[in-house]
C-alpha cells in the first residue's frame, strides 16, 4: 500500500473512531455502520481524484458533491430528481429533518429514540468532519490541524454525554488521532527516499525501529499519558450552566458544600407540552387524601432580569436527614405530614428532583446535595433521577383567607431580594397591575386578584403554540395578545406582583398526575408546569395558579374559604389529548389502616442501594479513597521515580568507584561499556545512542557513565535540555555556561566529563572515585541558582522523567522483536525439506 493510499485510510479510521464517542447519545448503534460506508465511499472518492491528479480544490469540491448525492439517496431518494440529484424538494426535506432532530435532541434524554431526524445530523455531521479532516491531512497534507475537526466531533458528544465511560472515548479519539500523525511523518519519510533507522542495540541484532517514528511514539504516549492524568488532578475548573453543574459534579470535595450555578431549565417545556405522543415522566404513590395540591417542584426561579427568569446562583449542601422548617411558616397554620414514592421513567435523566413542596426528608440512593434556598436537591458528579425510585417526606400547608390576608410584612431580606425589578421592566407591566389590584385591602387581596384576572376575567387563553418570547418587552407584549402557556402565565404574575411589592418566584415542575386502576398515579410530559409562589409572613412560600385551564386553583383562593373549612377541590386538570383509564379509577386516599402497613407505597420499592440522606455508604467512601490515593500515586510517580533512579545511580558509583580505580582499568577496545540494569549502556551527551555493549566489561565503566546521566538528567531537571550532539567536553561546557556555574563547581562538570570520555575512548580505562560527590555538588549549584517554581517543578515534575516513558517503549520493541524472531525460528522449516512432498 502506499504511503498515500495508507494516509487516507488512517483519515478515515480517525473519524470514525473519533465519532464512536456520539454512541451514548442515541438508543441504536445502526448509524455508526451507514456513516462508516458513506465515510468510505467519500474518501475513496478522494483517493481516486488525487489519482488522477486534480487540483486540491477540485478534489475536495468532487467529495463534497459525491457525499451530498450520497445524503440524497439515502434519506431524500423520494424527494430528489431521478433519485440522486438533490432538487428543492429534497432540500426541503433536509431542512425538514434537520428540524425536527433539533426538536428530538431538546425533547428526550440520552440515550435518545434514533429518530430519522437525528440520524440525518450524526451521519451527515461524521462526513462533514471526514471531509474535513482529509481535506486538511490527505489533500494538503498537513495532519497536524486536523486534530481540530476531530475534537470538535468528540468535544460535542462529550458535551452531551452523561460522562460515565468519556474517558475510553477519549482513548479511542486519540489513538485515532495519533495513528494519524504517524501515517503522514511515514508518507512524508518515504518521499526522502530510503528510510533511515537507529544503529542496532546489540552486534548483529536487528535494527530498531525507524528514529523519528520512534520519537512520535514517544511524543504521543507521553501527550496522551498527560491527557489522561491532568483532568484528575486537582486543578482549578471552570463550570457553570444548570447541565454543566451537575454533570460534572457541582460540590465540592465530599458533598460539604459547594455552589451551584444554572441556565433557565424551561427550555424545553414547550416542546414537552407539544409532545404529539406522551409519555409517562413520573409514576407515583402517596398516602395523601387529595391529589389536587400534589404538584411535584423541581426548582425555583428567583432571579429577574426584565427578560427571564433563572435560579440564582446558590450554595449547597449535603443532604441533610431531616430538612428545616420552610421559610417564613409559623406554627400557627394549619399542615400535616404526606408521604410520596416515586419512580422516574428509564428515559428521564433530570438533574433536579422532581419533590411535593416543602419537602421535610428524602430517601435516595446515588450523588445528591441540598439548596437549603429553594428546598431543592441536585445531583452531584452526573447523578440525575433516570430510573430512580425515591421516598419524598412533605408538609400539605394549608393556610386559611384570613391567615393570608393578615400576614405581616416580609422581613426586609426577603423583601429586598424577591421585591427586586430591572429598570428595564416596561412601565406597562407596573400600571397594569395596580389597574388590576386598584380594589384590593391588602396583598393577598392583590395576589387573588392577578390570579383570577389572568385564569377567569381577563379574557386569556391558554395557547402552548405560542412563542415563549425575549427581551424586555416579552411580558407586556403578552398582556396585550392574551395567549399563552404556563411559562407566559407565570412569568407575567410574578413581575406584577414583584412591582406590587409582594415577594415572588416562579417554580418549575408537574401539575398532579393522573390516578390509575391500580391505586398509583401517572405524571406524563403534558403535566409539565410553571407556577408563581408569592411569599407571606408566617405562611411562607405560597402556591398560586393563574394559568387557565391548567392545575388546580388553591383552596385559599376560593371565595367560598371563609377561613375555617377546607372547601372541595377540583381534581387536576389534563390536556384534551390525554387518554382516560378504560375503568373506573380507584381511591387515591389510604385509610389509617393503610397508612401503617405502607400498602399505598409498598407496590414502588425503593432502591437496594438507599442512603438515608444521600450520603455515601463505608465502602463506596473506601472506593473513592482508594481512588483518591491512587491518583495521588500516580501524580508522583515522576517525583519517585526520578527520586529512585538518583539514588541508584549515585550509590553503584560510590560504592564501585575506588574497586575501578584499584583495578586498573579494563582491556580496551570498541564498545567497552557494559553492564546489566537500565542505566548500563544509556550514554548522554556526545555519546553514540546505539554503542554495542560487551556482558564481560567492568561493571566499574558502566557506573561512569551512569553518573554522566544523572549530570545531565538533573541539568535538564534545571531547565538545561540535554543535546545529544555534543560530545561530552562541549556538553559539559554548554552546561557550566547556561547553568552561570563558577569555577570550582565548573571544575566538578569537566572532571566527569573526562571520566567519561576516558572510559570511552583510552586504551585502558579505569574508573574514578568520588564522581558521585560531583554530581551532588552541581546539582546544588543548579538548585541555588534558579527561582522556587523551577526548584519545585524539578523535584514533583522532573523533566528528565521523560526517559521512564522512553525505557517502556524500548523495552516494549525489544520484547516484540525478540518474539518475532522466536516464531519466525519455529516456522523455518529445515534446508533438508525443501522441495519434498509428502
Amino acid at each position: 500500500m502506499s504511503g498515500r493510499a495508507r494516509l487516507t485510510l488512517c483519515s478515515a479510521a480517525a473519524t470514525l473512531m473519533a465519532s464512536l464517542a456520539m454512541m451514548p447519545l442515541v438508543e441504536q448503534a445502526s448509524w455508526v455502520l451507514q456513516a462508516a460506508f458513506l465515510l468510505a465511499v467519500q474518501s475513496g472518492v478522494g483517493a481516486a481524484t488525487r489519482r488522477v491528479p486534480l487540483a486540491r480544490p477540485l478534489t475536495v469540491l468532487a467529495q463534497a458533491v459525491v457525499s451530498l448525492v450520497l445524503l440524497t439517496l439515502v434519506f431524500a431518494r423520494e424527494q430528489a430528481i431521478a433519485g440522486l440529484i438533490p432538487g428543492p424538494r429534497a432540500v426541503q426535506h433536509f431542512a425538514d429533518l434537520l428540524q425536527a432532530g433539533a426538536d428530538d435532541v431538546g425533547r428526550f434524554a440520552i440515550p435518545a429514540p434514533l429518530s430519522e431526524g437525528i440520524r440525518l445530523m450524526m451521519v451527515a455531521g461524521v462526513l462533514v468532519i471526514g471531509l474535513a479532516v482529509d481535506t486538511l491531512a490527505v489533500t494538503f497534507r498537513n495532519a497536524a490541524p486536523a486534530g481540530l475537526p476531530l475534537l470538535a466531533l468528540y468535544s460535542v458528544a462529550a458535551g452531551l454525554s452523561d460522562g460515565v465511560a468519556d474517558w475510553l472515548w477519549f482513548l479511542v479519539a486519540a489513538a485515532g488521532y495519533l495513528m494519524l500523525l504517524l501515517a503522514e511523518s511515514r508518507e512524508r519519510l518515504s518521499q526522502w527516499g530510503r528510510v533511515f533507522g537507529g544503529a542496532p542495540r546489540t552486534p548483529g541484532g536487528p535494527s530498531g525501529p525507524v528514529a523519528p517514528l520512534r520519537t512520535g511514539r514517544r511524543i504521543g504516549a507521553v501527550a496522551l499519558g498527560v491527557a489522561l492524568v491532568v483532568p484528575l488532578l486537582p486543578l482549578p475548573a471552570i463550570g457553570g450552566g444548570l447541565l454543566d453543574g451537575a454533570r460534572n459534579g457541582v460540590g465540592a470535595g465530599s458533598g460539604g458544600g459547594g455552589t451551584i450555578s444554572a441556565v433557565n431549565p424551561l427550555v424545553s417545556l414547550r416542546d414537552s407540552l407539544n409532545q404529539d405522543e406522551d409519555r409517562t415522566v413520573l409514576t407515583l404513590r402517596t398516602d395523601s387524601g387529595d391529589l389536587s395540591d400534589l404538584y411535584l417542584r423541581i426548582v425555583s426561579l428567583d432571579d429577574f432580569d426584565g427578560t427571564t427568569w433563572k435560579p440564582s446562583k446558590r450554595q449547597i449542601v449535603a443532604v441533610p436527614d431531616d430538612f428545616p422548617t420552610p421559610a417564613g411558616l409559623s406554627p400557627d397554620v394549619r399542615r400535616s405530614q404526606v408521604t410520596t414514592r416515586i419512580r422516574a421513567a428509564d428515559w428521564y435523566a433530570q438533574d433536579w428532583l422532581p419533590m411535593p413542596y416543602p419537602p421535610s426528608a428524602v430517601k435516595i440512593s446515588g450523588n445528591w446535595r441540598y439548596e437549603p434556598v429553594g428546598m431543592t436537591l441536585v445531583g452531584d458528579h452526573g447523578q440525575n433521577t433516570r430510573g430512580k425510585t425515591y421516598e419524598v417526606t412533605s408538609l400539605a400547608v394549608r393556610p386559611t383567607a384570613k391567615q393570608l390576608a393578615s400576614a405581616p410584612e416580609a422581613a426586609g431580606s426577603v423583601r429586598s431580594d424577591y421585591t427586586e425589578v430591572p429598570s428595564s421592566l416596561p412601565a406597562s407591566v407596573a400600571k397594569t397591575a395596580l389597574q388590576v389590584t386598584r380594589s384590593a385591602r391588602n396583598d393577598y387581596e392583590r395576589a387573588v386578584e392577578l390570579q383570577d384576572w389572568f385564569a377567569v376575567t381577563g379574557g386569556f387563553e391558554y395557547d402552548t403554540e405560542v412563542q415563549v418570547g425575549s427581551g424586555k418587552d416579552a411580558i407586556s407584549r403578552f398582556l396585550r395578545d392574551k395567549r399563552g402557556f404556563c411559562v407566559h402565565y407565570s412569568f407575567a404574575m410574578a413581575a406584577m406582583a414583584r412591582t406590587l411589592g409582594i415577594p415572588a418566584r416562579v417554580a418549575v415542575g408537574f401539575a398532579p398526575g393522573s390516578p390509575q386502576t391500580d391505586g398509583s398515579v401517572a405524571v406524563s410530559l403534558k403535566d409539565a408546569h410553571a407556577w408563581p409562589e408569592l411569599y407571606f409572613e408566617g405562611v411562607g412560600w405560597t402556591r398560586f395558579e393563574p394559568t387557565p385551564t391548567r392545575g388546580t386553583t388553591p383552596a385559599y383562593t376560593l371565595p367560598e374559604n371563609t377561613g375555617d373549612a377546607i372547601a372541595e377541590l377540583p381534581q387536576a386538570s389534563r390536556s384534551a389529548s390525554a387518554a382516560p383509564s378504560a375503568q373506573p379509577s380507584a381511591s387515591t386516599s389510604c385509610s389509617a389502616a393503610d397508612k401503617k402497613a405502607e400498602a399505598c407505597l409498598g407496590a414502588l420499592p425503593l432502591d437496594e442501594a438507599e442512603q438515608g440522606g444521600g450520603g455515601l455508604p463505608w465502602y463506596e467512601i473506601g472506593g473513592w479513597t482508594l481512588l483518591g490515593a491512587a491518583v495521588l500515586l500516580l501524580a508522583l510517580l515522576p517525583m519517585l521515580w526520578r527520586m529512585r533512579r538518583r539514588s541508584v545511580r549515585l550509590a553503584s558509583a560510590q560504592h564501585t568507584g575506588a574497586a575501578g580505580a584499584a583495578a586498573g582499568g579494563v582491556d580496551g577496545g570498541a564498545g567497552r561499556a557494559g553492564a546489566d540494569g537500565p542505566d548500563a549502556a544509556v550514554p548522554g551527551p556526545g555519546v553514540v545512542v546505539d554503542v554495542p555493549v560487551r556482558e564481560t566489561a567492568e561493571a566499574a565503566v558502566a557506573h561512569v557513565l551512569a553518573v554522566w546521566r544523572e549530570l545531565t538528567d538533573t541539568a535538564w531537571d534545571y531547565g538545561i535540555t540535554p543535546d545529544d550532539a555534543l560530545t561530552p567536553r562541549r556538553a559539559a561546557a554548554r552546561i557550566v555556561r547556561l547553568g552561570e556555574l563558577d569555577d570550582t563547581v565548573a571544575a566538578s562538570v569537566h572532571r566527569v566529563a573526562g571520566a567519561v570520555e576516558q572510559v570511552l575512548y583510552a586504551p585502558r580505562p579505569r574508573a574514578e572515585a568520588g564522581l558521585a560527590d560531583e554530581v551532588r555538588r552541581v546539582r546544588a549549584a543548579l538548585r541555588s541558582r534558579v527561582g522556587r517554581r523551577t526548584r519545585v517543578r524539578a523535584v514533583l515534575a522532573p523533566r528528565s522523567a521523560v526517559r521512564a516513558v522512553w525505557d517502556l517503549a524500548d523495552r516494549w520493541t525489544a520484547l516484540r522483536t525478540a518474539w518475532a524472531a522466536r516464531l519466525a525460528t519455529l516456522l523455518r522449516r529445515p534446508s533438508g525439506e525443501q522441495g519434498q512432498s509428502v
